[in-house]
């Protein structure tokens, strides 16, 4: 038997499709769940919200069941008659979204420049969803004296928070003494980095920046 059949091609529309329309089953579900909640609560029955709202007892109904999708005219006199924003029938839908969750310890250790003075760059995540800036939160670990700093320059901006040690850190011909609790948040087209190693080991937070590369 030939196990190495080649697999069809992936259909992506038709998975976007179907994801969208989990998706779109997913809010309806939430708005019928929230309809009962408030109509019970009010001591409503279908009828009553059916006179309240000028909608049929069929169609509120299919609303609360999940099985139809109302339109924005027909969610505001749902509301009215229940006597909430029409907002209050969304607040059980959450769409998914994006995280990226790295343990203690375990942050991908990058190679950049700075690397070869002694510097540690551990990568605690990577930008979620479809943005047009690009984020870079690393953990910097700076365990050996050196006397070579590499500068650095780059598009957008960068924010550092320092944990631990303290150090001079040069943004373009300014200097700033940081230790534990500073930050400072910069302009990254300017040079900057380390100047002066004060207190070893030191630590602190990098936030990058930077808007993504066109495709």
């Amino acid at each position: 038997m030939n196990t190495n059949m080649p697999r069809p091609p992936r259909d992506d529309k038709h998975l976007s499709e179907a994801s969208a329309a989990e998706r779109g089953g997913r809010l309806e579900n939430a708005i019928g769940r929230q309809v009962l909640v408030y109509r019970t609560q009010l001591g409503m029955t279908i009828a009553n919200l059916a006179r309240q709202s000028g909608l049929s007892p069929g169609m509120l109904s299919k609303i609360e069941n999940g099985h139809t999708s109302p339109s924005l005219a027909t969610l505001q006199a749902v509301a009215g008659a229940l006597n909430v924003p029409v907002t209050a029938l969304f607040r059980k839908f959450e769409q998914d979204r994006e995280a990226s969750f790295v343990r203690a310890g375990q942050g991908l250790v990058i190679d950049r420049r700075g690397t070869r003075a002694g510097h540690q760059y551990h990568l605690l995540g990577h930008s979620v969803g479809d943005r047009a800036m690009l984020v870079e939160p690393y953990l910097i670990v700076i365990c050996e004296p050196s006397d070579v700093f590499p500068l650095f320059q780059h598009d957008g901006v960068e924010f550092i928070y320092i944990l631990e040690g303290e150090m001079i850190y040069r943004h373009g011909a300014r200097m700033y003494s940081m230790s534990e609790g500073d930050s400072l948040y910069f302009d990254a087209e300017a040079s900057h980095g380390p100047e002066e190693l004060k207190r070893l080991p030191i630590r602190f937070l990098s936030f990058i920046v930077e808007p993504q590369p066109q495709a």
